[in-house]
């Protein structure tokens, strides 16, 4: 029996970006059109989208992509598939909670219906929230695709930044019930203290005087030759100084928004390398197999292992201060957009 259709309205509210320019008159909510799924794809009612520093880096225009303006923002979320196009899979979901990603091309998710490819759904269990699912394809997975990377690249060990934040803390209980020794880098002793709750891993605090001389201490004791940055500017500097010869550096993200000024000799005499990593180019590369293999261990773990703490649920229309709570102290906790028109 086919789950009953779910008219879709005209039109919809939606959080909408008018200029990549940060500045708070640029983005604002409006009415818009609802795009109806054509071949491939389906509507989703959201339920609920979370801010990821990807969206802030989005809004910015210092994101890896641009869409035409008026654009909107999100690049995950969770609801009911409503509606579908004219294929058997999309006709599957029809009715189904579902973790949602986005198309380049496309609208996102701070809305309240999203039209995506059937490709960036996946269905959620019956124990997994909504809230739960919103947030699982770019923390829970980037932080399994990482830790992956560590490991088949044949490194011993590897370093964190931005370690109490909600993707550092998900990496944190994946590594230490994998038993792979992980540095965590966070930048305030309460942050220490939080992380030293979770269990027994090597914390260090960048505020700390004896900081470097610690992370290199560290380092070469664990064997610690790779580490991961979500942070750029001045932190991939220190990492690069501080770590054994032949280390590789591996910046995901610009949290600092500064550029990172780095010793060249470190690079020349000591073998060490920088590079960058960009989750949607690391599943274009490994395949749809091993992409969904890291979203299938991460809904497995969702709302248990590495259940993410949300700070706040606000509805579209408080955009504005939403962001500013949300980037004023990210390892609070998760900001997750409730469209009003959603129920869980």
């Amino acid at each position: 029996m086919s789950p009953p259709r779910e008219p879709l309205p005209s039109s919809m509210k939606a959080v909408r970006l008018h200029a990549y320019d940060g500045k708070p008159g640029s983005i604002c909510v409006e009415d818009t059109p609802v795009e109806r799924p054509g071949p491939g794809q389906v509507t989703v009612r959201v339920a609920a989208a979370p801010i990821n520093p990807s969206d802030i880096m989005f809004i910015r225009g210092r994101y890896g992509l641009t869409k035409p303006l008026p654009a909107i923002p999100g690049f995950e979320g969770a609801g009911i598939v409503v509606s579908a196009g004219p294929d058997l899979y999309g006709r599957w979901l029809l009715g189904k909670r579902v973790a949602c990603g986005t198309q380049p091309e496309g609208g996102g998710t701070w809305a309240e219906y999203v039209t995506t490819s059937t490709r960036l759904c996946m269905p959620l269990p019956k124990r997994v929230s909504d809230e739960e699912g919103a947030m699982t394809l770019a923390n829970p997975v980037t932080a399994i695709a990482l830790l992956h990377e560590a490991k088949s690249r044949g490194h011993r060990a590897a370093v964190h930044t931005a370690a109490a934040g909600a993707l550092g803390r998900i990496l944190y209980r994946i590594a230490s019930k994998s038993g792979y020794p992980v540095i965590h880098i966070v930048r305030r002793e309460e942050q220490v203290r939080l992380l030293r709750e979770l269990g027994n891993e090597i914390v260090l605090n960048e505020s700390s005087p004896d900081f470097l001389e610690r992370l290199k201490e560290e380092s070469q004791r664990l064997g610690a030759t790779i580490a991961f940055d979500p942070i750029g500017g001045p932190s991939t500097g220190q990492l690069v100084d501080a770590m054994p010869k032949g280390s590789q550096i591996v910046v995901y993200g610009a949290l600092s928004l500064e550029d990172a000024r780095i010793d060249p000799k470190k690079l020349i005499f000591e073998d060490k390398q920088i590079e960058g990593f960009w989750f949607s180019d690391w599943m274009e590369k490994k395949g749809p197999l091993r992409t969904i293999s890291c979203i299938r261990r991460a809904l497995k773990g969702a709302g248990k292992e590495w259940a993410t703490e949300v700070a706040q649920r606000v509805p579209l229309d408080h955009v504005q201060e939403a962001i500013v709570r949300y980037e004023k102290d990210m390892s609070r906790g998760k900001v997750l957009f409730v469209p009003s028109s959603s129920t869980s």
